[in-house]
């Protein structure tokens, strides 16, 4: 099975998850930010990966620590959970409608940290969640994992659809891309760092 526990404490936070790649897509998720435990529980049922999430942080300060933390463990469980990454696809791709918005994600498992972020024009917030957290989760997650990722917004207007339709279509990359098609490393180096 490739799995992964991951556990994190500093002075601003203090994370514990487990992640299962041959999951259900069942998430058992508290970070203590609404908004951002909607998004991962879509993340955790659309790429079909089971994840229990425990987070505490300074959320007296504002959830940016939190935000940031959980993603640099998330994208640090993917990496340890995939190992070598002996036969999986690495590539994952998905265009995901969501109403009036649509979101391109393009992702490559390739030991290689890089984020392009193309999501524009969002509110400043989604209730009380700061959506320029969104992309510090991302920044984390893509550290943490050794992850290309390419998000972009082709279309949309509304702020919770917009990210709502990248954290869908991020679980949909992740599932295609995790996806064991045979034994070797998909490399011709012989290696993803």
């Amino acid at each position: 099975m490739r799995e992964a526990s991951i556990t994190r404490e500093t002075t601003e936070t203090n994370i514990r998850l487990t992640l299962a790649l041959e999951g259900d897509g069942i998430g058992k998720i508290n970070t203590g930010i609404g908004f951002f435990d909607h998004m991962l529980t879509l993340l955790t049922a659309h790429s079909g990966v089971d994840l229990t999430l425990e987070a505490t942080g300074d959320l007296v300060v504002d959830p940016h620590h939190t935000v940031e933390d959980v993603g640099i463990c998330l994208g640090e469980a993917f990496r340890e959970a995939l190992g070598t990454k002996a036969g999986i696809q690495r590539y994952g791709f998905f265009l995901l409608p969501m109403d009036e918005a649509l979101v391109q994600v393009s992702l490559d498992f390739s030991g290689r940290s890089y984020l392009y972020y193309g999501l524009n024009g969002l509110k400043e917030k989604v209730g009380d969640f700061d959506t320029e957290l969104i992309e510090e989760f991302y920044q984390g997650f893509v550290r943490g994992a050794g992850l290309t990722l390419h998000i972009d917004q082709l279309r949309g207007r509304n702020t919770h659809h917009i990210l709502e339709a990248s954290f869908k279509g991020f679980g949909r990359a992740i599932k295609e891309a995790v996806t064991v098609r045979g034994t070797k490393i998909p490399s011709t180096k012989g290696t993803l760092l």
